[in-house]
């Protein structure tokens, strides 16, 4: 399979595997603070401020890796009941994301993805086609992960990559387009949105706000407990509706008087602490890639407006954001339990919809009736996509470790049904009907490019 490449070559991949394996052994909470502690030395800022950013980024990234932790520990078992209570039969193990990061990495093409995405990234801000700056190394994996999908059935590292490349430049460029909803929404300057399941749907959720704006009743509808106006505000609080949502769930589920009752604390106390988290690592990240900003700035001068690619969390405490994953949950349920050529149901990724969903949101500016009606058929087709790539990641799953047991197939939710890694991976396999449809998707992308031109505008206009 590697005949063609020389030895050196191949050494220098194993000592960079073997590297990248012990760097990725760390938890996102370590792994961000130290290399946010090494670009803040990079880029010149004081030791001691740079180590406070560290700090406050880690801490809150760690706040939302022990509450969604807990979250999960209190939503698994519900699903699971309500599984068992109904006599539900569906083939495919939601295992969660983690299924598909240990693919990737376990993936020849791992070691060299990183500086790949790099190098793509440097030439774009270079020749001034992005203003995005993709540092958010713990995200790559979704970016490598449609080359380990390829590489997997074709054996063809060029075909690989030329999907990676391409997941790269659609997920900077989308990048580039949330980072004006980012500030409006959040008051953060400089920074924009990283994960490709996430800022992958803009384009989708963008001609939605458009559908919802032509439509004469529907865009009269409003509730958005983020900013307190809507005429819902004393039911918009968050804890009241992770209350309701445990409830409902454990009422479900079949659940005694009082592991309900702990259950809908339990989920209000999950949206109580999710937002104090993305407050701090707010904090944490502002200063930083601020001072990354105006350092690139003076390396490639004349390059106005940069923007840094994190993660989530720095949206995790807006209210509309959490509302509007916590009412998809059970939505999701009851979708899984009727949509024709599921066999699927959501478990491992379902808590992860907050986070997928946190960009449409900004999109709505906040409207949870948008973003849950847009969310329906981006959940339906999650689970169709997902189902129907079960053999592949069950496949390639062999040898990482995850092995679920014989004869059971298992998927992922959320990222194992994105649309766009689907759709790159239907185009490089020679789909035809992927293939024919290449000039619906560029009027798409044309139309959240001339969105992102309007917005520019807006801003300079105020």
């Amino acid at each position: 399979m590697y005949n063609f490449i020389p030895a050196t070559i191949l050494k220098t991949m194993d000592v960079l595997s073997s590297v990248i394996d012990s760097f990725f052994e760390f938890k996102a909470y370590i792994m961000l603070p130290v290399f946010i502690i090494v670009i803040g030395l990079i880029i010149r800022m004081k030791p001691g401020a740079v180590l406070k950013s560290a700090l406050q980024l880690g801490t809150g990234f760690a706040g939302v890796f022990i509450v969604f932790g807990f979250f999960v520990d209190n939503i698994r078992p519900a699903v699971e009941r309500i599984i068992a209570v109904r006599g539900l039969d569906f083939p495919v193990l939601d295992v969660g994301w983690p299924l598909l990061a240990a693919i990737t990495w376990s993936s020849p093409l791992a070691p060299v993805t990183i500086p790949f995405v790099i190098i793509i990234n440097i030439v774009l801000i270079a020749l001034n086609w992005t203003r995005t700056i993709y540092i958010d190394l713990w995200n790559y994996w979704h970016l490598a992960l449609i080359g380990a999908l390829i590489f997997g059935v074709s054996s063809n590292s060029l075909i690989a990559f030329a999907a990676i490349a391409m997941l790269t430049l659609y997920t900077i460029k989308t990048a580039d387009w949330a980072a004006p909803y980012v500030r409006r929404e959040s008051g953060l300057e400089g920074v924009t949105i990283s994960p490709v399941s996430v800022i992958g749907l803009l384009p989708f959720a963008e001609l939605m706000d458009w559908i919802f704006d032509h439509i004469p009743v529907v865009k009269k509808w409003s509730f958005n407990p983020h900013s307190g106006t809507s005429r819902w505000t004393a039911l918009a609080d968050p804890i009241l509706i992770g209350f309701l949502m445990g409830i409902i769930l454990g009422t479900a589920a079949g659940y005694p008087v009082k592991n309900l009752l702990e259950l809908g604390i339990h989920i209000a106390a999950v949206m109580f602490l999710l937002p104090k988290c993305g407050e701090l690592i707010g904090e944490g990240i502002g200063p930083v890639s601020e001072g990354m900003k105006e350092r690139i700035q003076t390396w490639f001068p004349g390059r106005s407006g940069l923007n840094v690619a994190v993660d989530t969390g720095i949206l995790m405490n807006n209210k509309s954001v959490i509302v509007t994953g916590l009412i998809l949950m059970p939505v999701s349920l009851a979708i899984a339990l009727v949509l024709p050529g599921n066999r699927t149901l959501p478990l491992g990724d379902l808590p992860n919809l907050i986070s997928v969903m946190s960009v449409t949101v900004l999109i709505f500016r906040g409207n949870v009736i948008r973003a849950v009606l847009t969310g329906i058929p981006v959940v339906a087709t999650f689970l169709l996509i997902s189902s129907s790539m079960a053999e592949l990641y069950t496949q390639l799953s062999g040898g990482t470790g995850m092995d679920a047991g014989t004869g059971q197939l298992i998927t992922a939710f959320t990222d194992g049904g994105h649309h766009m890694r689907f759709y790159l991976y239907q185009i490089f396999t020679g789909n035809i009907v992927a293939l024919l449809s290449i000039p619906l998707f560029a009027l798409l992308m044309l139309f959240s490019r001339r969105r992102y031109k309007k917005n520019l505008a807006a801003e300079q206009n105020q």
